[in-house]
């Protein structure tokens, strides 16, 4: 399946736009980004944009059993996965969504989770998640609080902008998940 490359109109007007949620009652897992970038939103697909390691993490760490394609999102429901976003609307930079904004996403992302009762909810970014959850001093991990009833854990943002973690760091944070909600796979 080819995959649209969107031209820099396209990505200009995804300004504000939604990705739609992959999502489904009762996930292993439920990934949660902070928000759309605007190549995502183009494309309606989740972790689209080049140099986004979401989906080679996901493989690296064991969750898939092959690297799938941003296109290819709907076949995380297969293993018991999701993915959600913190704040819906699409912006170039997280650095763009402003505190209150997150603070009040983070209300519509409770919905979701009473919702859909997921057995983690994984949120990827530490920086987001202190202040979308008033939690300054958040760290990478699980939480000991829940959220919701379902399991919290901190993961670092697979953005290719994240320079803090390599592929190979992001492969073994994320593995601790697995390997902690997951432990028979």
């Amino acid at each position: 399946m080819s995959f649209h490359k969107p031209t820099l109109a396209e990505i200009d007007a995804a300004y504000g736009k939604t990705v739609p949620d992959i999502i489904a009652a009762d996930l292993q897992v439920l990934f949660c980004g902070i928000n759309p970038s605007l190549y995502s939103a183009a494309v309606q697909h989740h972790f689209a944009r080049p140099g986004n390691r979401f989906w080679p993490t996901l493989y690296a760490a064991g969750f898939t059993d092959r690297l799938l394609s941003p296109h290819e999102e709907q076949e995380l429901l297969n293993w018991g996965y999701g993915i959600t976003n913190i704040c819906d609307r699409a912006t170039a930079t997280a650095d763009q969504l402003s505190p209150d904004e997150l603070v009040a996403s983070s209300e519509q992302l409770a919905w979701k989770i009473q919702q859909y009762r997921p057995k983690c909810l994984a949120i990827l970014g530490v920086t987001a998640y202190r202040i979308a959850f008033k939690q300054p001093k958040a760290k990478i991990g699980r939480q000991c609080d829940r959220f919701h009833g379902s399991v919290l854990w901190i993961l670092p943002n697979p953005s290719g902008l994240n320079a803090h973690y390599q592929l190979h760091d992001l492969q073994q944070v994320y593995r601790e998940l697995r390997l902690a909600i997951l432990p028979e796979s």
